[in-house]
């Protein structure tokens, strides 16, 4: 093989590994800096604030003596505080915790009051919430929100292109169903016939007019999903399919009936891009995908990992603060009880285990995001937040639920656990987290 030939293959890889650094260290820098601010203002004085593992690359040390640092090995961070032994916050030995004076004592992690240690670990997974509320919410107050009525915004190419509608155009009927709202459009389409064109009602600058327009849900994608045959394929968004083994495809739910009665049959289709206006012939094998279903479970179908839309952006108005925070706060809290649900159904083996993904997937999605566009890469940020300030609310020993769990048992006891048993408890709970690791890891490799 040409060496030259290896050049789009590095490019990929070092897009995917810088994607995910960047999508990792914004999502661990907020992570750290709650347990940072929490705990300063709780009177536990913090060491040491890193971005990253390994060697000091970058250093300055504030003016309340705390040093920050970029380390070599840009997965992950920590805070030092004052009184830890290392990075994941055990407690210095016995030694070294008595030559510090009370005063310095109340400062350390380990001999401030409960109520300071218990607020300083939750701070962590409670700014990752944060931050995914913050960005979700942000990115609906940039993007605007669909009037009530099918307003056209902007029209999207097609292969056959858009016939005679125009952006601004209220479509007032569907295949004789009027459609006053949005919901009523999307039943509309739910009964309107296949075909070529689809006849319809607008009304244009205060005039009715009958038309043949082309399918509004067309077979066009509006985004790949990681790891799926779509993205294997170099499909993307824009791309429409025309036909599949043949035959034609006019709506997005001709396509998703043609995959879903696949059986995993290998299915070729004709793919119209319109960067350059050309067709290519495209063969994919469509992958069992378990996905969340309305009642909370989950459903497995056959799927090629594509997403569909109308074929025009909606007339928005402003988002208003309120609405987008409360949007925020629905979207943040239904990914976690969508983490829930699903872990929950891997365990029961209601699904496949391979759902569960490691570090190469992450890395592969947030580089899928980020080649998809600006929004899709900040939207990925606040999903892989939450995922990670879920994860970290698990009551396993050195993660932050663990040590949120011995605080309980301190309260209610009235004592922390001894040291010999917290340190076996806090090598059980690394050991739990590296194999959760490896397990991930081994799906990104073998699964299909």
């Amino acid at each position: 093989m040409d060496r030259v030939d290896l050049l789009p293959d590095l490019g990929n890889f070092v897009f995917t590994v810088v994607s995910f650094v960047v999508a990792l260290s914004i999502i661990v820098t907020i992570h750290e800096f709650g347990h940072y601010i929490i705990g300063r203002w709780s009177g536990i004085k913090a060491e040491v604030f890193s971005l990253g593992f390994g060697p000091r690359l970058i250093s300055r040390t504030d003016k309340h003596g705390t040093r920050w640092q970029i380390a070599a090995l840009p997965f992950g961070g920590y805070v030092k505080f004052l009184g830890d032994a290392n990075a994941a916050s055990a407690k210095a030995n016995d030694a070294e915790m008595a030559q510090l004076s009370p005063e310095e004592r109340r400062h350390t992690m380990h001999g401030a009051p409960l109520w300071a240690r218990a607020a300083t670990v939750i701070a962590g997974p409670l700014f990752n919430f944060i931050l995914s509320i913050a960005v979700i919410a942000g990115l609906m107050l940039y993007t605007g929100t669909a009037t009530d009525k099918p307003v056209i915004g902007t029209l999207f190419e097609l292969p056959e292109g858009t016939g005679d509608l125009q952006s601004g155009d209220q479509i007032l009927s569907v295949a004789g169903k009027a459609t006053p709202d949005y919901p009523a459009f999307s039943e509309a389409l739910d009964t309107a016939p296949t075909g070529p064109v689809l006849p319809m009602q607008v009304d244009r600058n205060g005039q009715t007019i009958d038309l043949d327009g082309p399918q509004l849900f067309p077979p066009r994608f509006t985004g790949v999903t990681p790891k799926s045959a779509s993205y294997a394929a170099g499909l993307g968004e824009g791309d429409v399919v025309t036909s599949i083994d043949g035959m034609p495809v006019w709506t997005f739910e001709d396509l998703r009936q043609a995959v879903a009665g696949s059986n995993g049959r290998t299915l070729k289709l004709t793919v119209w891009h319109p960067a350059t206006k050309e067709t290519t012939e495209v063969a994919l094998t469509p992958k069992r995908t378990d996905i969340p279903a309305p009642d909370g479970g989950f459903e497995t179908r056959w799927m090629i990992g594509a997403t569909g839309g109308f074929v025009f952006a909606p007339e928005t108005r402003p988002t208003r603060l309120g609405e987008a925070l409360n949007g925020a706060v629905s979207q943040t809290w239904g990914i976690v009880t969508q983490s829930v649900s699903g872990l929950a159904n891997m365990v029961a083996g209601n699904i496949s285990s391979c759902n569960l993904q490691g570090a190469i997937g992450i890395a592969q999605g947030s580089a899928a995001a980020a080649k998809s566009g600006l929004e899709n890469f900040i939207w990925f940020i606040a999903v892989l937040s939450t995922a990670v300030g879920f994860l970290n609310l698990f009551p396993i020993p050195a993660l932050d639920g663990g040590h949120l769990m011995f605080y309980c048992y301190e309260a209610i006891v009235g004592k922390p656990p001894s040291d010999r048993i917290m340190n076996v408890l806090m090598s059980i709970g690394i050991a739990a987290v590296l194999s959760l690791m490896v397990f991930g890891l081994s799906n990104d490799i073998f699964c299909p």
